[in-house]
């Protein structure tokens, strides 16, 4: 059975469908509600006369409360299951968008204390979602569904980016930005409550072709002392999580290195490119959110792609995982490492530069099958916990590096040359690590 079968087109939609399209639409609001932040600071930052330092603060805080939650989300979405984690979740991240504006306009620290109260709230979402995964999707299907999910990331930012210039200009104010959104998330945690499931077990209405599909494909993965678990109808929930081998496995290093390195440079992407492009190629306020939002699309289009490449090379050319994995992540890195020096040290004008750094992104693209996959590949049991551990240590690069970014470019005056280069160093030491230690077998089962 593919991951979009023929017996959808005769009427039926596969419950594994529906679930994974509602996770990537938590991923597309969750993002949107983070990174809808650096297009409104920009507006902020004029009305409230703020440096760069405080908006380094501003932006940096959300990681503060994002550190928090998401080890103990993945552990709670492996032992109870997704569904009531992520819909808690969703609540919290929309109720604290929606307030942003009227704690900015209490006082900096009131702000502050709200992005925490955000972070605290989205950092549940790729933890239960990679255990959501694991629960509904058959090994084969595992790499494509984590994949969406990724690539729903630039997704989500390439739509809220225009939006929120749209409504920053817009007569009212750089408030919409957050009041938009907010009534998207209020939307979704509804829907979530009827349609969202932790097991395919659990839902109502799926086929027993799909089911069996699940089922009996996860079947053959797993060893013959396993058998009886399954067969029994075992929710597959974890009850003893074992922390002495999963950190002392290389491995599981590998991806936690490998992403807390690589984050360095995402996340100051994420928060940051849109202020470059308006002080460092004087692009007009009213237009960094779109060109900020093309080199999205090129990730997103270069995504699918990427993502149909490298099952193509395991499932028919039957290259081995772990090169296949090794690959991209190399790929992936250094096409965005050298395309952030070179946007900083050869282009010209603000087309050259998003020209340039719209080409990092579509190779960056290569990098979702890597580190984001892994966990899966690793320990499919305990990928909500891995993947909660790896997004935590992703996230004290992005609490530091956003708010030291800002420092830097207040004491340099705007010297971009010197973020990027670190970025791009960042890239080449997330290379090196999974490149050394990555694994492309199940060694915690």
């Amino acid at each position: 059975m593919a991951l979009i079968p023929t017996s959808w087109w005769s009427g039926y939609t596969p419950k594994r469908i529906i679930t994974i399209l509602l996770c990537i639409s938590a991923v597309m609001i969750s993002y949107a509600d983070r990174s809808n932040m650096s297009i409104a600071i920009v507006y902020m930052a004029k009305e409230f006369n703020w440096n760069h330092i405080t908006q380094g603060f501003v932006l940096s805080s959300f990681y503060i409360g994002y550190l928090t939650t998401q080890v103990l989300a993945g552990v709670l979405a492996d032992t109870f299951g997704g569904r009531r984690v992520l819909g808690i979740g969703a609540a919290t991240w929309t109720l604290f968008t929606l307030l942003t504006p009227f704690s900015a306009r209490v006082n900096i620290y009131c702000l502050i204390l709200c992005r925490i109260c955000l972070g605290i709230g989205e950092g549940v979402t790729f933890p239960c979602i990679v255990s959501l995964i694991t629960k509904w999707f058959p090994p084969k299907e595992r790499s494509r569904a984590t994949s969406s999910i990724v690539v729903s990331i630039f997704i989500g930012m390439a739509i809220a980016l225009p939006i929120s210039n749209m409504l920053g200009s817009s007569q009212f104010g750089w408030e919409s930005i957050f009041w938009v959104f907010a009534i998207v998330g209020f939307i979704w945690s509804i829907i979530w409550q009827f349609y969202g499931k932790s097991d395919p077990r659990d839902y109502s209405g799926i086929s027993k072709e799909e089911l069996d599909w699940i089922l009996e494909s996860k079947l053959s993965t797993n060893s013959k002392d396993n058998l009886e678990r399954y067969q029994s109808g075992s929710r597959e929930f974890v009850h003893k999580i074992p922390w002495n081998l999963i950190f002392s496995r290389c491995e599981v290093w590998a991806i936690l290195l490998g992403e807390f390195f690589n984050s360095w440079g995402f996340f100051i992407l994420l928060n940051w490119l849109p202020i470059f492009y308006y002080e460092y190629f004087l692009v007009d306020i009213n237009l960094i959110g779109y060109y900020t939002a093309l080199s999205y699309f090129s990730y997103i289009i270069m995504g699918f792609v990427s993502v149909y490449i490298c099952d193509y090379a395991i499932h028919q050319l039957k290259i081995h995982v772990l090169t296949v994995r090794r690959s991209v992540n190399l790929i992936g890195s250094l096409g965005m490492s050298i395309s952030l020096v070179s946007a900083t040290y050869l282009a010209k004008t603000s087309l050259q530069g998003l020209l340039i750094i719209t080409i990092g992104f579509a190779l960056y693209s290569f990098q979702i099958s890597s580190t984001n996959v892994s966990p899966m590949d690793i320990a499919p049991k305990y990928a909500g916990l891995i993947a909660g551990l790896t997004y935590t240590c992703a996230t004290v690069p992005a609490l530091f590096g956003v708010a030291l970014t800002g420092w830097i470019l207040e004491i340099t005056g705007k010297d971009w040359s010197i973020i990027w280069s670190m970025c791009s160093l960042s890239y080449i030491f997330a290379v090196l690590f999974f490149g050394c230690f990555a694994g492309g077998e199940i060694i915690i089962d």
